[in-house]
């Protein structure tokens, strides 16, 4: 049986550790390299990895990171973290305050605890499915809106500035751009927001620690084919993410139910 006590213990730790790590570094003036297909990344990213992997990593456990050369030893594990030491590097090299540390924990293909920290604005978000989420050491749970009517969506900044987000704009609901699919999702969890999606593919480091947030704080899930997220793939690519709180479900799913099939047939394709 799982320890979740233990478990948010050692990711609580380690978003401590994170915290300390970017003190050493000013967002907006950080030295940048870009991997192939332009990404950036930064000595940040891979210190915080570093420091993630110390703090977390148990004999039988597995990891996924974007700043770790992927290995299929993790496929066979029960339990597997899954992480991003900095979601949202190009927010933090513009120096936006939207990236945060993400720290997910995978027990059979399912996201059940996480832990997401936002150095910039000092949000920590921490639980599990066990124990609920915890904003900033007080208990959360996600919006109870029952109508998407008025409701604060975050959307993607690079989704907004290229078009895609365009056939929403009637859609009667607030849409407010971010960066940092992490951090929107953690603020879903909290139910400092009602609903986030993306509408393209992502990997499971952006999404696993936020998933299992708004699950543990009582929200609703989905890949963008409308599928639970199941963790630990050997390709970790997923179609895209939806997230709300559990009585938005069916007016998300119609709402973006035009936008399922050329997402998912699009992200076949990469």
């Amino acid at each position: 049986m799982t320890n979740y006590s233990d478990i948010l213990k050692r990711i609580d730790s380690a978003l401590d550790a994170a915290r300390d790590v970017f003190v050493r570094f000013t967002p907006g003036k950080v030295e940048t390299e870009y991997k192939a297909g332009h990404d950036p990344v930064t000595e940040a990213d891979r210190a915080v990895d570093a420091v993630l992997r110390g703090h977390l990593l148990r004999d039988g456990e597995g990891w996924l990171s974007e700043e770790t050369a992927d290995s299929a030893d993790r496929l066979d594990k029960r339990h597997v973290w899954i992480v991003d030491p900095l979601d949202g590097t190009r927010e933090f090299v513009l120096g936006l305050p939207e990236f945060c540390v993400s720290i997910g924990f995978i027990e059979n293909g399912k996201p059940v605890a996480g832990g997401i920290y936002n150095p910039a604005t000092k949000e920590k978000f921490l639980g599990s499915i066990e124990t609920g989420v915890l904003y900033n050491g007080k208990a959360a749970v996600v919006s109870q809106r029952e109508t998407l009517d008025g409701a604060l969506v975050l959307a993607s900044r690079s989704e907004v500035k290229r078009g895609e987000w365009k056939a929403f704009e009637n859609s009667g609901f607030k849409t407010q751009a971010m960066g940092s699919v992490a951090y929107k999702l953690a603020l879903v969890s909290a139910g400092l927001a009602d609903v986030t999606f993306t509408l393209t593919p992502k990997h499971e480091w952006d999404v696993a620690a936020g998933a299992a947030l708004v699950l543990s704080a009582g929200g609703y899930v989905a890949t963008l084919d409308r599928n639970d997220l199941k963790c630990n793939s050997r390709d970790p690519l997923i179609s895209g993410l939806l997230a709300c709180g559990p009585r938005l479900r069916d007016q998300l799913l119609a709402a973006v139910e035009d936008h399922i099939e050329p997402a998912v047939s699009k992200s076949s394709s990469h």
